[in-house]
């Protein structure tokens, strides 16, 4: 499982801005995964907590926010959801698109726990 590796990835990438920031504690990660990448947001979550033990991340929480896998038809001009429409353009049927977004992963903010 890829997302174990990513996690770790990320966790390295958190460390780094919180120690450049002078942060001490992580309230929650929140990270875009397109829909048409091999990154399973299930096991993102499932793995988290294992994969922040022992950091500063340890007992914050991520959160997803999907990024969709949208196509620009070549034929009509018209922008659609790739996986939900199976490839095809419901506009006009075309199979010639060029893939917009849904394949990245980025990591959209890391909220700090206020002090209170």
């Amino acid at each position: 499982m890829h997302e174990v590796t990513i996690l770790v990835e990320l966790v390295k990438m958190v460390e780094r801005a919180a120690k450049q920031n002078n942060i001490k504690e992580i309230d929650t990660v929140v990270v875009q995964i397109g829909q048409l990448s091999s990154i399973v947001p299930r096991y993102m979550r499932e793995y988290y907590p294992n994969t922040t033990q022992g950091t500063i991340l340890e007992g914050s929480k991520i959160k997803i926010e999907m990024i969709p896998g949208n196509g620009l038809c070549h034929h009509c001009n018209k922008v659609f959801n790739v996986a939900r429409n199976k490839g095809k353009c419901p506009t006009c049927g075309g199979e010639d698109w060029e893939l917009l977004s849904g394949r990245e992963f980025n990591l959209k903010e890391i909220i700090i726990k206020e002090n209170t």
